[in-house]
Parts: C-alpha cells; sequence; structure tokens
C-alpha cells in the first residue's frame, strides 16, 4: 500500500491517505475531542467513497504496532 502524506482531498487536507484503498488515517491531538467540523470533513470523506482511521496522538504513541495492525486489517478489508 502507499500512503501519502498531507494529501488534499477536496477542500480538507488528510494526514495519510491511500487512494488504491481509499483509506484515510487520521492522527489527532485532543483538540479534535469534540470538533462538529470533524463530522462533516468524514462525512465529505465518506461521500467520496473513503473509510477514514481515526487514532488519538496518545494511542499511537503508546501502542504503535496495534495502530498498524487495525491499519493494515481495515485496508485488507477485514
Amino acid at each position: 500500500m502507499k500512503f501519502k502524506r498531507q494529501e488534499p482531498l477536496g477542500p480538507y487536507i488528510c494526514d495519510f491517505v491511500c487512494h488504491e484503498r481509499l483509506l484515510i488515517v487520521e492522527a489527532d491531538g485532543s483538540q479534535h475531542a469534540s470538533s462538529a467540523r470533524d463530522g462533516v470533513r468524514y462525512r465529505y470523506f465518506e461521500m467520496k467513497g473513503y473509510r477514514t482511521l481515526r487514532f488519538w496522538n496518545e494511542d499511537i504513541q503508546e501502542n504503535i504496532d496495534g495502530a498498524a495492525e487495525q491499519i493494515i486489517q481495515t485496508a485488507a478489508g477485514r
């Protein structure tokens, strides 16, 4: 799988996107915990056929292998 970093998709910038698998991976800090704009953003991605995985920065730092496994399983369609 090839992911691009900071890739534009419509009016938004994706943290990481794999166009081949229609998969977006977002790494977010606590400022996104209750952001209504994120919901609009994710609905836009869904309308374009993309699935979004969202990880908190702390979760990635504490369990990078678990995050990677979830990305791999989602990309494989499991």
